[in-house]
């Protein structure tokens, strides 16, 4: 009998400790999750990279438009994921976005596949498409910052920031950021 229930056990202690990294996952929206399933928000973003400032890298790959004017933690790397189209959003009255052919590329040049790296986007899901494009090409420990920098839309309708961005995210969460600029951390596009 006692042969019988230590393999039971094994089984029992397997999905108990599968069971907690199901349950963050499935409270992650689909349009954040990641192949890797790491995620960290912002305050705990900026605490892995208190607690080791050397090996913790940050990628902001918002565009250069949002890094610039809306602001970004001042240690972020910015390589954008995808860039404004501006005829596109001259035509169709709105900011439309295409992919930055150059990403992987320029992440290699600025990365090593075994870097820690912590995304980060707007609100989370540029930095979870960051994330698996990554994955992709070889990086192993890419942590998606679920809330971003300008954090989720206040979805109570009493609030008066009702539909802002002032739930959650870096901006909002106490944690330093800055708008001045650092060229040696600015993508700065290349050609004509």
């Amino acid at each position: 009998m006692r042969g019988k229930l230590f393999p039971l056990t094994i089984v029992i202690l397997m999905l108990l400790s599968w069971l907690p990294l199901s349950l963050a996952q499935s409270s992650i929206p689909p349009q954040k999750q990641t192949v890797l399933g790491l995620y960290v928000t912002a305050k705990e973003a900026y605490e892995m990279w208190l607690a080791d400032k050397s090996k913790i890298k940050i990628l902001d790959v918002r565009s250069p438009e949002e890094y610039i004017f809306i602001g970004h933690p001042s240690m972020a790397h910015n390589l954008p994921i995808q860039l404004f189209n501006y005829k596109m959003a001259v035509r169709n009255k709105g900011p439309l976005m295409t992919a930055n052919p150059d990403f992987i590329t320029e992440v290699g040049r600025k990365f090593k596949t075994s870097d820690t790296i912590l995304v980060i986007c707007r609100s989370g899901n540029r930095s979870a498409a960051a994330v698996n494009a990554m994955t992709s090409a070889g990086f192993k420990t890419a942590y998606s910052v679920t809330d971003g920098f300008e954090g989720d839309r206040v979805k109570d309708p009493s609030s008066s920031f009702y539909g802002k961005r002032f739930k959650n995210g870096w901006r909002n969460s106490g944690v330093p950021w800055t708008d001045k600029l650092n060229p040696e951390l600015m993508w700065i596009p290349s050609g004509p």
